[in-house]
């Protein structure tokens, strides 16, 4: 599981890293990024979001949001974030189309949204 100190909890703060509207799409994963740090005293905080309208069973939602929060966990594990660690926030948004894929797909996906950022 993610620490406690790296997800991103609340309404607003999920509001004004859309409102930003910095974002980009690899293989059924979006990434939006928030505003760039200007000290590095603090971690970047992150969200996982899947919507309803991608499927009607949470079931399959919360696996999707589980495999993708796995796999950010691991790539910072290993300090592999690239320039991630510039920005304030980031928002992962599962798509329909990832949604039946396995754990390698969707950490390959987010590997690359993280060094197109």
């Amino acid at each position: 599981m993610l620490p406690k100190q790296y997800r991103l909890k609340k309404r607003s703060a999920f509001k004004a890293t859309y409102k930003v509207k910095n974002s980009t799409h690899s293989g059924g994963v979006t990434l939006f990024a928030g505003i760039l740090k200007k000290e590095k005293e603090f971690p970047t905080k992150v969200g996982f979001v899947v919507s309803k309208k991608v499927h009607k069973r949470a079931v399959k939602r919360n696996r999707l949001k589980r495999l993708m929060r796995e796999s950010y966990r691991l790539l910072l594990k290993e300090n592999d974030l690239g320039n991630s660690q510039k920005y304030i926030s980031l928002i992962f948004v599962g798509a329909e189309k990832a949604l039946g894929k396995d754990f390698l797909y969707i950490k390959s996906n987010i590997q690359k949204l993280l060094e197109r950022i």
